[in-house]
Parts: C-alpha cells; sequence; structure tokens
C-alpha cells in the first residue's frame, strides 16, 4: 500500500533536480562569458567559480547545495513514517508543507536572495521538519 508522504518526497527529488537544470543554464554561459575553460580546469571545486562569476548566478548553485543537505533528512524521516505506516493525514500534510517552504526558498534565494526573507523560509521548513521527526519517534518507539 502507498504512503501518502511518498509524493511530496518525489516532488522535492523532482524540485532539486529543476534547481540543477536552472543552475546550468546559468552557470555555464557565465562561465563561458568569464572566459572560464572546463576543459582546463583540474583539480578545482565548484566554490572556485565564487570568485569569477556573478553573484546572481552562485545564487542558484548555493541553493542547489542547499537542497543536498537538510533534505537529506526530510527523506530519511518521510521514509520511517512511510514504513510505520503513519504517512497519511497530518504527516502528509507537514511533509507537503515542507516542500512548499523549501521550493519557496529555493526561488527566493535563486532570485532576490534577501537573507532575512530566506531565514523565516529555512526556519519554517526546519520546524516541519522536526514535528516529521517528532512523529516518526512516536511511531516507532
Amino acid at each position: 500500500m502507498q504512503s501518502e508522504i511518498l509524493r511530496p518526497v518525489v516532488v522535492l527529488i523532482a524540485w532539486t533536480l529543476i534547481m540543477l537544470l536552472w543552475m546550468l543554464a546559468t552557470r555555464m554561459p557565465a562561465m563561458k562569458a568569464s572566459g572560464i575553460d572546463l576543459s582546463r580546469l583540474v583539480g578545482t571545486k565548484a566554490a572556485d567559480a565564487d570568485k569569477g562569476l556573478p553573484r546572481k548566478v552562485q545564487w542558484k548553485a548555493h541553493n542547489y547545495n542547499h537542497l543536498m543537505e537538510q533534505p537529506t533528512l526530510f527523506y530519511a524521516v518521510c521514509g520511517v513514517i512511510a514504513l510505520s505506516g503513519t504517512g497519511d493525514g497530518a504527516n502528509a500534510w507537514i511533509a507537503w508543507a515542507y516542500v512548499a517552504l523549501r521550493i519557496a526558498h529555493s526561488i527566493w534565494q535563486a532570485t532576490v536572495n534577501k537573507v532575512s526573507m530566506r531565514f523565516v523560509l529555512f526556519l519554517g521548513s526546519s520546524l516541519a521538519l522536526a514535528a516529521l521527526t517528532l512523529h516518526a519517534a512516536i511511531a516507532v518507539f
């Protein structure tokens, strides 16, 4: 039987891939315009590009990196909730809230990037993650 909580998980994974494409669509032309030749780069890391690319281009890359961080906990806790059979109802709604807040965070960071609002969106998603974690703990202990 499918758990409803898996739907927001798939949506956040899809959103992460959209951010990857958006990052590449802006980063690659900016690298070319800045004279960065990928074929000549050896032993560098993505953060090194911060020195040579416009900030607005980097915002997409920074957000993509953020989607590799805290959301990993979201995926894990949703897996626990789904396996415990408690992935419907309130937990599914909280998971959707988490995903909506993370998508809003991505769009904000990639376009406006005013940190005070980014923090509000991050805090909201963190509270949703904490609630899911509490519910997972209740389900398995």
